[in-house]
């Protein structure tokens, strides 16, 4: 995680100030790709890479905001902040502060100063991570009290989806905002229920990063979202009740698949038995089955693979080294798609080597040194006290 001191002294530096300090984690999905804007189910957890948001307020009707991470300030009028995002860093915790003002959380003048160690377009989520961390410190500065947690990461994924004009699910902000310490959380999209499902002691996140970027505010993720609306509308004329492709089952695709182009079917039977295995998964963590979560996660690689068509070379080669090495217990590509990372859930004790052995076949196998994280899941987003830093 960043160094929360190390912000406040910058904060303090640069703004005069003593900023309150919030943090929000970046997210891993062990299983349940492009399901969650279908209404769904994901299995997401917290992970000890986050960011930092230092806030404090101003007298001079102005909002001020301080990368450390890109070394940039961008300042404007509160009162006449944009309404859309420039496709720039700030687009984020400008788009927050926005939304939180259109929905009466009057945040007052403030200077913000932010540090990440979340990995960007690596699928990890850097986006929500400072969506979560703004949004609380905005809200530590609104007019009325803050919202349950639920609703903050709905807000802040309509900063995501109007005001940075990415069409992310709720996936996202909703683990940065309520992830706990050694568990996934299995969410059901449509209703925001969850529950927890305990990740055991003897396994690791092995995080590796193919180092080939991507951004879900980029062409393919919207492409493969309108295919996905458009397989659900296809069904739905059959029957009504499909609302979203949630709703639709195997049979429905045997019986109505046909009448789909091809790209579109394959979109949806992903979708569709994705849900499948993403509740499997909790199931089998829950009951300590860890062989049957790792035949669910290889799966749901081939199927991402193959009917989602959102892997690349670099992350199948990744994929295919970790399952030739010892102490894997399931590996796939994690996030958006396109690149990014895979996540690998490794025996404890063999994390270590796995994570080496693994860097060392990727690289004879594509010429790219990888970066590999080991990491455990961790809390969602919270207020940072200066005895804690």
């Amino acid at each position: 995680m960043p160094d929360g001191q190390r912000l406040r002294q910058i904060h303090a530096e640069r703004f005069g100030a003593e900023p309150a300090v919030f943090l929000a984690p970046g997210r891993v999905n062990l299983i349940g790709e492009h399901t969650d804007y279908a209404g769904g189910f994901v299995m997401p957890a917290a992970i000890d890479f986050g960011t930092l948001v230092g806030i404090s307020p101003r007298d001079d009707g102005r909002i001020v905001v301080w990368s450390e991470n890109f070394q940039e300030e961008v300042s404007h009028p509160l009162e006449a902040l944009p309404g859309k995002g420039n496709g720039e860093w700030s687009a984020y915790p400008l788009g927050v502060v926005y939304i939180l003002r259109q929905a009466g959380y009057a945040v007052g003048p403030c200077s913000l100063s932010i540090e990440g160690d979340v990995p960007l377009g690596a699928g990890l989520s850097s986006s929500a991570s400072i969506e979560v961390a703004t949004a609380l410190a905005g809200l530590s500065r609104a007019s009325r009290p803050a919202p349950a947690r639920e609703e903050i990461a709905k807000l802040c994924q309509r900063a995501e989806n109007v005001y940075v004009g990415a069409s992310c699910g709720i996936m996202d902000q909703f683990i940065a905002c309520n992830g706990a310490e050694d568990h996934a959380l299995l969410l059901d999209c449509r209703s925001l229920e969850y529950r927890l499902a305990p990740i055991p002691k003897q396994v690791s996140l092995v995080i590796a990063n193919t180092m080939v970027k991507h951004s879900i505010a980029g062409g393919e993720y919207t492409t493969r979202r309108a295919e996905v609306e458009e397989g659900t509308a296809i069904l739905r004329r059959h029957r009504p009740q499909i609302q979203l492709l949630r709703d639709a089952t195997i049979q429905d695709l045997e019986q109505w698949g046909d009448e789909m182009p091809e790209n579109v079917r394959r979109r949806s039977r992903h979708v569709v038995t994705e849900n499948l295995r993403t509740v499997a998964a909790a199931d089998a963590l829950e009951a300590g089955n860890l062989r049957k979560l790792g035949n669910l996660m290889a799966a749901a690689h081939a199927s991402y693979r193959d009917d989602f068509e959102a892997s690349c070379e670099e992350a199948d080669i990744m994929v295919e080294a970790a399952n030739r090495l010892p102490g894997l217990i399931g590996a796939r590509l994690t996030g958006g798609g396109f690149g990014g990372c895979t996540v690998n859930l490794v025996e404890a004790e063999k994390a270590g080597e796995f994570a080496a052995r693994l860097g060392e076949q990727y690289r004879a196998a594509t010429g790219i040194v990888a970066e590999i994280y080991q990491c455990h899941a961790s809390a969602g987003a919270y207020a940072v006290e200066e005895e804690e830093v």
